[in-house]
């Protein structure tokens, strides 16, 4: 460890001038708060109701279909009405084209939508591919067309597999 240079030493003289030494006298004790005991107010049903809380939204990935339709997305049975590509696409222009295909598939009144996003890449952060399959379902869910989307389900293995997803939209 090296000695402070004479001007140094002045410097840190003036600082240590400028320091107060903390206290180490204990804190008074404060006095008890005193609580304050309120009538419960009366509230009508109507009131009862809005205070409630409500349900929390059903996740995409886990809304129902009825069982026909699981069973026809699952043996792949179903053709898609719309196919959406995302193979190299950043994830600005993915979700451009995905907000843009669901516009274009809600129009015209398709059903099935195939969104092709590729494989996710499990590992740790920071992956350089799957981004988009990675933030696929957070997208749909916070889309202005989520309340269009009945259900997202994995595609079968003819249309893409584990790289693509099928996209339910509600009926007219």
């Amino acid at each position: 460890m090296r000695s402070l240079s004479p001007d140094e030493a002045e410097l840190w003289a003036k600082v240590a001038s400028t320091i107060r030494p903390l206290s180490r006298d204990k804190p008074a004790p404060q006095a008890p708060e005193r609580k304050i005991e309120r009538k419960p107010k009366v509230v009508s049903p109507q009131q009862r109701s809005l205070l409630q809380p409500r349900p929390a939204p059903v996740p995409i990935q886990h809304r129902t279909l009825d069982a026909s339709w699981d069973k026809r997305l699952r043996c792949g049975t179903v053709e898609p009405d719309r196919v959406l590509d995302l193979h190299g696409m950043n994830l600005d222009t993915a979700w451009t084209a995905i907000d843009r295909g669901l516009d274009r598939a809600i129009a015209s009144g398709d059903r099935v939508v195939l969104l092709i996003t590729g494989h996710h890449r499990p590992g740790d952060p920071p992956v350089e591919r799957g981004k988009i399959r990675a933030a696929v379902h957070d997208w749909l869910a916070a889309s202005r067309h989520a309340a269009e989307i009945a259900a997202v389900r994995g595609a079968h293995r003819r249309h893409g597999g584990g790289g693509s997803l099928y996209l339910v939209l509600r009926r007219r």
